[in-house]
């Protein structure tokens, strides 16, 4: 694959993904230019792990949008199509941009196309949007993202053996009922789009899980797309080796239990898993938990050797 692919972004599985990169290979010398194309989509998508579906607003017609992924000092070229098929004007809103909230991140109409460039100035596990007015309905709906931008230092935290993305937000039984947003009456929390998505206990239609081999560091990038509530992301049956707030490598926590993350917000968690087993990922949340948001990780000397890397930071 040619050298200036290496951080675009990638579809597969009906997820987004993006293609994984060796920090060993990041030096700041090679700061460059990382072009990103999204489309605004009001379409059918999956909404269940029984194959359900339902009218969701995305970016790229998937619930999350693609994975963003580039390296402090970069600078992101960055281009916003509003399909013409659609009925509502849309926008984006990067976390980790620096940028005029009145024109980058101002809405656009169906059939319009707008673009802007920002530096990646920090690095850090980043949350994406829709601003479009009301908010609440365009980020409810499914218009949400990760952006990820690894440090320019490949020495900045351990390396990941592992790495994989987990955007958790709530969704709500009538997507045109903004009041009932607002009022916080969600019916689901769910990590990537699906209740119990990687969760096969409590939903015996999920047909995956997260895979890792004992001793490996396992990088989990969560982003909390909300809209409303705050998640206490807790490892049952396990410690969080390392916590960086914001995924910011010089925000770092050790030994912890758990740590909460605000809507809009994303942290970077670390586990290192001595033996085989089974570890649930969960908001402790327990309406949340029980209602979806648990994500369960097997560490198997049989993981599947590709999980958790390339294409499989967000499995499905």
């Amino acid at each position: 694959m040619k050298s200036e692919l290496f951080r675009s972004v990638a579809v597969a599985g009906g997820l987004a993904t993006s293609l994984w990169l060796s920090s060993a290979a990041i030096t700041a010398a090679n700061a460059k230019t990382v072009k990103v194309e999204l489309t605004a989509k009001e379409t059918m998508v999956t909404i269940d792990n029984e194959g359900h579906k339902a009218i969701g607003w995305t970016f790229d017609g998937q619930i999350p949008g693609p994975v963003v992924r580039a390296t402090e000092g970069d600078t992101i070229e960055f281009t916003l199509t509003n399909d013409a098929a659609n009925k509502n004007s849309h926008s984006i809103d990067f976390h980790a941009a620096r940028a005029d909230v009145l024109t980058s991140f101002a809405p656009i109409k169906p059939g319009e196309t707008k673009k802007f460039t920002f530096t990646a100035d920090n690095p850090g596990a980043f949350f994406y949007h829709c601003g479009a007015d009301p908010m609440i309905q365009h980020i409810a709906r499914g218009m949400i993202g990760a952006i990820i931008i690894d440090p320019k230092d490949p020495n900045a935290m351990p390396k990941a053996d592992r790495e994989y993305v987990l955007v958790e937000h709530q969704t709500f039984e009538n997507p045109e009922d903004v009041k009932g947003m607002m009022a916080n009456n969600w019916k689901h929390d769910v990590f990537n789009a699906t209740p119990f998505q990687y969760d096969p206990v409590h939903d015996v239609n999920a047909t995956q899980t997260l895979e890792a081999k004992p001793g490996e560091r396992v990088r989990i990038y969560l982003i909390n797309a909300g809209p409303n509530e705050f998640s206490g992301f807790h490892p049952i049956a396990g410690i969080w080796d390392k916590v960086y707030p914001s995924g910011n490598p010089k925000n770092v926590m050790s030994g912890m239990q758990n740590y909460t993350v605000a809507p809009g917000d994303g942290a970077t968690f670390d586990i290192v898993p001595p033996n085989e087993g089974a570890y649930a990922l969960v908001n402790h949340s327990m309406r949340a938990a029980l209602s979806g948001a648990i994500a369960v990780l097997m560490i198997s000397n049989k993981a599947d050797p590709s999980m958790g890397h390339g294409e499989k930071i967000l499995p499905r």
